[in-house]
């Protein structure tokens, strides 16, 4: 199971109705104005394209690679535990009503989970108790979903510029694998710097990063 770790706790969330209805609207372009920068004294109020497109990409890639996608392939759902989401084989993908407050974020946690998706459908031998495997897979989630655009990292409270796109892969790559029972933090690390490169320039099925 890979699981996408919630944002900070703050706002109580939505129903699972109003998160599957955000679901729905995931495969659909639209824009959302930005989000006032409080903390720097500054309105982002730009309107800014989410990647809505992205989502109906990835579907039809993991179709391409021989796997369904029903109905109920990606659901909302009440969680208990701190995440926004979580892919498990041979049950879908699951948003976290209670911890996701925007659409950009169902759209995030989608993509997020989508690319774990047609990880373990393009590789037969794919063993999420393997801390390699699954950090692997964090490392490509993280790099080609958007998750570490540097708007969403001065959000989160990190300023930092340079370099902060492969700093916060890391970051969530770790948050995510040592929440993995088989993985300490020592072989989450160990597992993270051994794949790393192999894994960050695996674009698939991207040509590129997007």
């Amino acid at each position: 199971m890979a699981e996408e770790p919630a944002p900070k706790p703050g706002l109580e969330g939505r129903t699972v109705d109003e998160c599957q209805d955000m679901i729905q609207r995931s495969f659909r372009r639209f824009r959302v104005l930005g989000h006032f920068l409080s903390s720097f004294g500054v309105l982002a109020n730009e309107q800014f394209r989410i990647n809505a497109p992205m989502v109906k990409f990835l579907k039809e890639h993991l179709e391409k690679a021989g796997c369904t996608f029903g109905d109920n392939f990606i659901k909302a759902v009440h969680c208990n535990n701190q995440i926004s989401g979580g892919y498990v084989r041979g049950e879908g993908i699951m948003v976290c009503s209670n911890h996701i407050n925007m659409q950009d974020e169902v759209n995030q946690v989608v993509i997020h989970e989508l690319i774990h998706a047609y990880d373990d459908c393009r590789a037969a031998n794919l063993d999420w108790a393997n801390c390699a495997h699954h950090a692997c897979s964090e490392i490509r989630a993280g790099h080609l979903s958007g998750d570490c655009h540097y708007k969403r990292e001065l959000l989160r409270g990190y300023m930092k510029i340079r370099g902060h796109e492969q700093d916060c892969v890391r970051r969530r790559v770790m948050k995510s694998v040592t929440a993995n029972p088989y993985c300490s933090e020592a072989a989450a690390k160990d597992a993270m710097e051994a794949v790393w490169d192999i894994c960050y320039n695996d674009t698939k099925p991207f040509d590129r990063a997007p």
